[in-house]
């Protein structure tokens, strides 16, 4: 399994609206809405701007997205990682956030919220990537939890 990442192009907005309907079409069942789920492409060309995205692509195929904004200072929100269902659990996400990491070289902190009752979420970002659990808060109507990755 060859992994590479590329900087998503506007021209690869049906692409990424493909990607997060994959990735996140569980979660809009699950909670009834989901700020992923149901793009339009004007409202994927906006979050491309505010989140710049790298299209995770395992032996040349397009399998997920990973995009932070900047918030200045090497403070980073990440706004996405996903990785199609079919791909999960084979390590892409992990070494995503490596490559996330690594591309943004100045980081000092790095934040994301993700759903509080995701238990495999919270065991990825803390276990594999050591972000430590911040303070609960809700988006819509789901509990989320706010995660926070420091450098010492």
């Amino acid at each position: 399994m060859e992994l590479s990442f590329r900087w998503a192009r506007i021209e690869d907005t049906d692409l990424l609206i493909n990607l997060y309907n994959k990735s996140f079409y569980q979660d809009f069942l699950r909670y009834g809405e989901c700020p992923a789920y149901g793009k339009t492409n004007e409202q994927m060309q906006k979050s491309m701007k505010r989140f710049p995205k790298n299209i995770i692509l395992c032996d040349n195929t397009p399998v997920g997205v990973i995009s932070a904004e900047s918030k200045g200072n090497g403070e980073y929100y990440v706004g996405c990682v996903c990785v199609i269902p079919e791909y999960q659990n084979r390590g892409i996400g992990t070494q995503a956030m490596h490559h996330l990491l690594e591309n943004y070289a100045d980081w000092k902190k790095v934040s994301l919220i993700t759903p509080k009752d995701k238990d495999g979420n919270i065991y990825f970002y803390t276990q594999k990537c050591g972000f430590k659990i911040g303070r609960t808060e809700l988006d819509g109507n789901v509990k989320v939890v706010r995660l926070i990755l420091e450098r010492e």
